[in-house]
């Protein structure tokens, strides 16, 4: 089955950005109470700015520390593998998936070698951006810097909630002021889902299958 691993890497990069996690960014959380741009629409903005560049980043370090003629050629041999092994169990083809079977060890050995290929530019960009998260963002823009249409809290739980509930605004020691308002850290994680994919396209920095 393919995955988009890009995707699982944004969800790593912004779990260390939730404000309570080990208590880094204080009890409120990843943002400011006197913040120096002020107003949503001005910091929605400047954070995709933000999120635009710190992608960049990410790409040009991956441009040099990733072989990306390597990286194509694992990806191409894997997904024609798994095409192969899906059509061999649709048509019940049992020598075909003995076959497909036999070559498991070696592809999830490539798949191995491919995430460590994406592993390595993310061990060397997490400190720099860290520092940026949380000594130069939460002092330029407060707690929640957009406000959805819609509620987006679609994992169970508290762990990951993108958008303040109803329950949290009611609250008065909460940061959230409205319903369904973005917080920081969760509009830069959905800005940077949303350039990626283009931004690696335009650089030619793959990270894994689409």
């Amino acid at each position: 089955m393919t995955i988009e691993i890009s995707f699982i890497f944004q969800i790593l990069d912004s779990v260390f950005l939730q404000g309570d996690l080990f208590g880094i960014a204080g009890d409120k959380g990843f943002g400011s109470d006197d913040p120096i741009i002020k107003g949503m629409l001005p910091s929605a903005f400047v954070m995709i700015g933000f999120a635009l560049l710190l992608n960049l980043f990410n790409s040009g370090v991956r441009k040099k520390l990733v072989d990306q003629v390597k990286l194509k050629r694992i990806m191409k041999e894997t997904r024609a593998w798994q095409k192969e092994r899906m059509a061999a169990f649709r048509s019940k083809d049992q020598e075909k998936i003995a076959e497909m079977n036999k070559k498991s060890p070696y592809m999830n050995k490539m798949n191995m070698e491919m995430m460590q290929m994406n592993m390595r530019p993310m061990l060397i960009t997490i400190i720099p951006l860290l520092m940026i998260f949380y000594f130069v963002l939460p002092t330029l823009f407060s707690y929640t810097v957009a406000l959805s249409p819609i509620p987006l809290n679609v994992i169970p739980g508290d762990f990951f909630q993108l958008t303040c509930t109803a329950e949290k605004v009611f609250d008065p020691e909460n940061v959230c002021e409205q319903e369904n308002a973005l917080y920081l850290w969760a509009w830069y994680f959905l800005s940077s889902i949303a350039f990626s994919g283009i931004i690696m396209k335009i650089t030619k920095t793959s990270m894994g299958l689409s």
